[in-house]
């Protein structure tokens, strides 16, 4: 069930003004395990702290948002979700914007359960936002949706990822409008329904695609992954978000994690980048 609505700003909110303080950059932590063993570290849960507090330490006062992404933590079990607990426990007291890229999605109970993991307010999991997949229906996805906006809490959704397997399903055109924009076009609708200056329902859409939805209405973030390692740039951000800049934050991973294990390293990169999604 949804909890009291808080009297936070709207995620969206929230996030436009880190982009305005930090610029509009979202750094991964992803310790894979050739990240791992790059950084001199052992591919087990003593190498997944280290590597996972190290990115905290450097990205918590200089990202707008920083995304652990989930799978590589789970690999390690409960162990591994020890870990994530801490890192998103250390985000929260220093006050930065956290994504779990979980890409959860299903239906009925079993998705309230997902939304009471990521968002709910005595989990130990709980983020800022968390990343979920539509294509089990987007009304499939109320009950994280619910608890997003109850709680001041978001929610990106993948609309259309720029991995080759996604974009033929995602393109498919239904009453004129390809998948990816019938879900833009769900979210939009609520954003505007939620009333709030900018909405708590956001979007993933690949930085690198060629043809991607429209996003002038939807009144939430966009996550732009691509930026970097996988050839996108600030000129391909800035032409997507064109109508709404300061919604669109650069998700870039690789190109950053390449320059640890040194705090003073990392940090220097996360400030570089983010100085290209400024206004």
């Amino acid at each position: 069930m949804p909890q009291p609505t808080s009297t936070v700003a709207s995620f969206g909110e929230r996030a436009v003004a880190a982009g305005r303080e930090r610029g509009r950059l979202c750094v991964g932590i992803d310790p894979h395990p050739h990240l791992l063993e790059a950084w001199g570290l052992t591919v087990d849960v003593d190498g997944l702290r280290t590597f996972t507090m190290t990115c905290v330490e450097a990205f918590a006062d200089t990202a707008a948002m920083v995304k652990p992404q989930v799978a590589f933590f789970e690999r390690f079990g409960s162990r591994g979700f020890a870990v994530l607990e801490d890192a998103l426990a250390a985000l929260r007291e220093q006050g930065c914007l956290s994504l779990a890229d979980a890409k959860r999605g299903d239906i009925g109970s079993t998705m309230a359960g997902y939304a009471d993991a990521w968002l709910g307010e005595s989990s130990p999991l709980r983020a800022d936002a968390v990343t979920v997949s539509p294509y089990l229906g987007v009304g499939a996805l109320n009950p994280v949706f619910d608890l997003a906006e109850a709680t001041g809490r978001g929610v990106f959704v993948l609309a259309a990822t720029s991995n080759p397997e996604a974009v033929a399903l995602q393109s498919l055109s239904v009453d004129g409008r390809s998948v990816a924009q019938r879900v833009v076009d769900e979210l939009a609708e609520r954003n505007t329904a939620a009333g709030a200056a900018v909405g708590a329902l956001g979007v993933v859409v690949g930085a690198t695609l060629d043809t991607p939805p429209e996003l002038d209405q939807l009144n939430g973030p966009v996550l732009l992954p691509g930026v970097g390692a996988q050839g996108a740039t600030p000129d391909d951000v800035r032409t997507l978000t064109a109508a709404a800049p300061e919604l669109g934050f650069a998700n870039v991973s690789r190109a950053i994690l390449s320059h640890g294990p040194q705090v003073a390293d990392l940090r220097e990169s996360v400030i570089s980048t983010a100085a290209e999604f400024r206004d």
